[in-house]
């Protein structure tokens, strides 16, 4: 009888505005075509992130902070009432209308994004609601514990030597590596998660996100 494949799983954490996470995310999906993995998206909330230290912030950081509690409130208010299925799909939706599109994350960017993914309308309003912030937080924690404190999104987990999940932030990339390109940075992945005791590879970033 014919072994069957089980793929390999990815666990992505995101905020549906940061740029920086929206690349890694389109490598991902590319990742899905050239590899056997599947990706189990998650929100996290740069909002949540930064509560403690706004003050620290420059002014025009901190209103982008503010600003970014309504998308994801309407991401996991999706998940809450429609199931893990359509995290990435109005994920995609929202990225692309906020990034590509370069339409921001206003009321009327979130109303498209939803019709896009085939959702109601309604869940824009969830925008303004605290009514499943305990899940948007509960969420937020499940990342952040694996891969620690100072760090950003995104969150990927894969596995390591052990079988056991190793969460990363990043891999932070731009444009996003297509085809060939796309799997080598994947491969590379994880045979750094299979090293005990690694942590970070990093160099300053020269160039701003590339929408393509």
């Amino acid at each position: 009888m014919a072994e069957t494949s089980q793929k390999t799983p990815v666990d992505f954490w995101f905020d549906p505005i940061c740029p920086w996470a929206w690349m890694t995310s389109r490598w991902m999906l590319e990742v899905e075509k050239v590899r056997d993995v599947e990706v189990r998206w998650h929100v996290m909330s740069l909002s949540v992130l930064n509560e403690d230290k706004l003050d620290e912030l420059p002014e025009q950081y901190r209103e982008g902070i503010r600003q970014a509690w309504g998308p994801v409130r309407v991401v996991i208010a999706a998940q809450q009432k429609h199931g893990d299925e359509v995290v990435g799909r109005l994920y995609t939706a929202l990225g692309t209308r906020f990034h590509n599109r370069g339409e921001g994350p206003n009321r009327e960017a979130v109303l498209g994004a939803l019709a896009d993914a085939g959702l109601p309308e309604s869940l824009a309003d969830y925008a303004e609601s605290d009514e499943f912030d305990a899940e948007l937080r509960a969420s937020h924690k499940e990342g952040i514990d694996m891969v620690g404190q100072e760090v950003g999104t995104p969150v990927i987990a894969v596995p390591g030597a052990d079988g056991e999940q190793v969460a990363f932030f990043g891999p932070v990339v731009t444009p996003s590596p297509k085809g060939e390109d796309a799997a080598k940075l994947w491969d590379g992945t994880l045979l750094v998660a299979s090293i005990p005791g690694f942590y970070e590879i990093k160099r300053t970033r020269t160039q701003g996100p590339v929408f393509d």
